[in-house]
């Protein structure tokens, strides 16, 4: 799937690009029964809040067969190599989950802020797509973009250690509003199969989600090859270490597999 020249404008511009109906009930049907199954199990990949509820499953794609089939999906994987102009790798994968009425909180940060910091990438050339398995909307807790606020490079961050049970590079408030008042907030939401693409220096958070509807994201964490981590003290199911360039699949290895499902 390739970005139009107008789409890639409005990424350079805004930092981020919202595409709804990109995979079909289908597809999405199948990725959400997986994700259940894989909250289910007591695997150390599957990070949990303290009341037991799931928040993040890592690493999906090198354990089960259709999170592996969508970590190397023409649509996902097409886009990213456009933008980041050569080939990629993952550098991290995971299904994050707000239960309906247990949703937690994720602070204002920038993803690039803690691969620098955390896995010495050298550089913002990497960014993230997402995929809703849920319908997102603007009460069950919808990402939060600031519009432009890549263009101000990576900010400074305070390591948050006790907000969530996830350790993030946060932004201040002072930051947070000075980027607000220049560009605004925006909350894209729409159906399950929709897609988001964002830059990694865009400053983003999501609150807490305490409506009765579940919303569920896998994020690709896609990587250009050259510009790989240099640093591996977290682990290689965070942050991963095979910098091999992701050779995408057939457009149909989804839809083949829920038919296959189905069939069973």
């Amino acid at each position: 799937m390739k970005l139009t020249p107008e789409q890639l404008e409005a990424f350079d511009r805004e930092g981020y690009l919202f595409l709804p109906n990109v995979f079909s009930s289908e597809e999405i049907g199948l990725l959400r029964d997986e994700a259940r199954a894989i909250y289910a199990t007591d695997r150390e990949e599957v990070w949990r809040k303290s009341s037991g509820v799931a928040r993040t499953a890592f690493a999906a794609h090198t354990y089960n067969e259709a999170f592996r089939r969508l970590g190397a999906h023409p649509r996902l994987v097409e886009p990213v190599t456009q933008l980041l102009d050569g080939p990629v790798y993952m550098h991290q994968f995971k299904i994050n989950a707000k239960a309906a009425f247990d949703g937690e909180v994720w602070q204002w940060h920038q993803d690039f802020g803690t691969w620098h910091r955390d896995d010495e990438m050298p550089e913002p050339r990497a960014m993230n797509i997402a995929l809703f398995l849920d319908e997102v909307t603007s009460v069950n807790g919808p990402l939060m973009f600031i519009p432009r606020s890549h263009k101000e490079g990576t900010q400074a961050a305070g390591h948050d250690l006790e907000t969530t049970s996830y350790p993030l590079w946060t932004l201040d408030r002072a930051t947070v509003t000075r980027l607000a008042e220049e560009g605004g907030i925006v909350a894209p939401t729409g159906p399950a199969g929709s897609i988001l693409l964002f830059h990694s220096n865009l400053v983003h958070a999501s609150p807490s989600n305490i409506s009765p509807w579940d919303r569920t994201i896998v994020y690709l964490s896609l990587c250009h090859v050259d510009n790989h981590i240099r640093k591996f003290t977290r682990k290689d199911w965070i942050a991963h270490r095979d910098f091999t360039p992701i050779q995408p699949l057939p457009d149909d290895c989804l839809s083949e597999l829920a038919s296959k499902h189905a069939a069973e």
